[in-house]
């Protein structure tokens, strides 16, 4: 049976409309309206910039291409375009500082090498002492390089150095032995009183990168029986070896650097044997007073250090 369709009209409710907090945008950070306000606040340090290093630089590079001889003249001379540069090349002076710095560079990185690494084995180990040693040997890096030299040349010293005597000590026919007036021991002595300072970082260096070395495999490897030689040799120095190559490169950078101990220790003598590149570039601007070749002679230094610099930065952004 069908039933009757009924419709049951409903009160229509009134509808309310809620109003919900905007959101709140956060606040932007303060920046300047106007560009120009920007270049007034950094104008100082632009006008020290330009006024200490980019005016320098450009105005040597310009002496580097003039015939300039303050012995001649106060006011730089005429253009001689690569003749400066082109000098250097046959220059004797100028080539004994390259094998000079050479020869040093190849004393001083070696030792610091070994050195550096020799502390870092000994003091690999965490413990009590070790601790307490590995928090001395940043000391010796923080000595000033003027420091250094003085404090070498006065241990050096055949009459009263401290160093000399233990040596003469040690070995007898090296009693009053004048290091630093013979020409391969004050290059030697130089070497070493840089090493000194640079071997304890390079060994804080090697101790972090030996802590990142797996115990693991040392373990497996001593028990296939491998010595410890053979364990330094086959797994140690290969793990090792990216470190050694980034700290290498920063201390050859260094090394090409010297200055400091060389005017202070030796003076570029006995003769010119320890008249490393920095140290001719000096006397020439200084002494000779040659303002032209000297600056053809800096940026012949900068071009080659330039290339070293590209090696270590280039290493250290591929992350090898």
């Amino acid at each position: 049976m069908d039933l009757p369709q009924t419709s049951i009209d409903l009160p229509s409710a009134p509808i309310r409309t809620v109003s919900l907090p905007a959101e709140q945008t956060p606040s932007k950070p303060w920046k300047p309206q106007s560009t120009r306000l920007r270049w007034v606040m950094l104008g100082p340090a632009l006008l020290v910039i330009g006024a200490t290093i980019l005016y320098p630089l450009a105005a040597s590079f310009v002496t580097s291409f003039r015939d300039w001889r303050l012995t001649n003249s106060p006011l730089p001379g005429a253009f001689v375009g690569f003749d400066n540069y082109l000098r250097a090349f046959s220059d004797d002076n100028f080539l004994n500082s390259l094998k000079v710095s050479g020869l040093y560079m190849l004393l001083s990185v070696t030792l610091t090498l070994i050195i550096g690494l020799g502390i870092a084995l000994l003091l690999s180990k965490p413990t009590k002492l070790n601790v307490f040693a590995r928090t001395l040997l940043i000391f010796p890096f923080a000595v000033a390089p003027v420091l250094k030299g003085y404090s070498w040349k006065f241990m050096l010293n055949p009459e009263y150095g401290i160093y000399a005597k233990m040596i003469g000590d040690v070995f007898h026919p090296l009693r009053g032995y004048v290091w630093l007036g013979h020409e391969f021991s004050a290059l030697a002595a130089i070497a070493m009183s840089e090493v000194w300072g640079w071997a304890p970082l390079f060994a804080l260096m090697f101790i972090g990168a030996l802590g990142s070395i797996p115990g693991e495999t040392t373990e497996a490897a001593k028990m296939d029986g491998a010595t410890s030689f053979q364990i330094f040799r086959k797994i140690t120095l290969p793990l090792l070896a990216p470190v050694i190559y980034i700290v290498a490169l920063l201390k050859i950078i260094s090394a090409f650097k010297m200055f400091d101990q060389v005017a202070i220790m030796t003076g570029g003598g006995p003769g010119n044997s320890t008249q490393t590149l920095y140290f001719n570039v000096y006397q020439t601007a200084f002494r000779n007073l040659d303002m032209g070749y000297a600056s053809a002679l800096s940026y012949i230094l900068v071009i080659l250090m330039g290339v070293i610099a590209t090696f270590y930065v280039r290493t250290l952004l591929k992350g090898d």
